[in-house]
């Protein structure tokens, strides 16, 4: 990957991470001159990668600040199948809502069971940290730290566990109930946690959130 592709991508991925950067934040993260970020930003605007709104900060001049487009949030692993939205429609349309809702939370269930036995009985840190791992293999970009920041994650009691992009977006966008049994999914792989939501891509939100405390 060249230099210039290289940049852009990183320009993507912050963009998924932070939800919305200007040309500055993106140039001081980045550590890229705000001339070359200008010209990376173009080229994704004329890509439909990217999006940008004018907002009025103070009395200078109006910035833009960039968000990704759908398109951008495609180039990041979703591993979502179109045939598996149409198997579920059929499914739905056959057994009826109610035992289509059954049949969700059983493969949910089932989900959780095999995260807790990877899990494994470590500290929460630890298993916190494979949930990730494994969340990342099934094509979610996801992150933890603990809460407040500057504990000790070996330590700490509480985290928070991010994903900036939904691997089933488009089940979730047909199935809203999969978020819900996917919470559930969670509080069973960490049996002896409380878990709950943040924040939902759903909802608008640039990522799922989710705050996990030991009992």
């Amino acid at each position: 990957m060249n230099t210039a592709s290289s940049t852009k991508q990183d320009i993507l991925q912050h963009l998924l991470k932070q939800g919305q950067a200007n040309t500055h934040e993106l140039s001081e993260q980045l550590q890229v001159t705000p001339q070359a970020i200008r010209r990376h930003l173009k080229d994704l605007a004329t890509e439909g990668l990217i999006l940008f709104e004018s907002v009025q900060s103070g009395t200078g001049r109006p910035q833009h600040v960039y968000q990704l487009s759908r398109a951008g949030r495609d180039r990041f692993p979703d591993h979502h199948d179109t045939f598996a939205i149409d198997l579920l429609d059929t499914l739905s349309e056959t057994v009826g809502q109610e035992q289509m809702q059954v049949i969700l939370r059983k493969q949910w269930e089932r989900k959780a069971l095999e995260y807790q036995q990877k899990l494994g009985r470590g500290t929460l840190a630890e298993r916190v940290a494979k949930l990730v791992k494994l969340r990342e293999a099934e094509g979610f970009m996801a992150e933890y730290y603990p809460m407040p920041e500057d504990a000790d994650p070996i330590t700490a009691t509480r985290f928070i566990l991010t994903e900036y992009n939904c691997a089933i977006s488009q089940v979730a966008e047909t199935f809203p109930s999969v978020c819900d049994n996917e919470l559930e999914m969670f509080a069973i792989a960490l049996k002896d946690c409380q878990v709950e939501r943040t924040h939902w891509l759903v909802n608008g939100e640039h990522r799922c959130g989710y705050l996990i405390e030991a009992d």
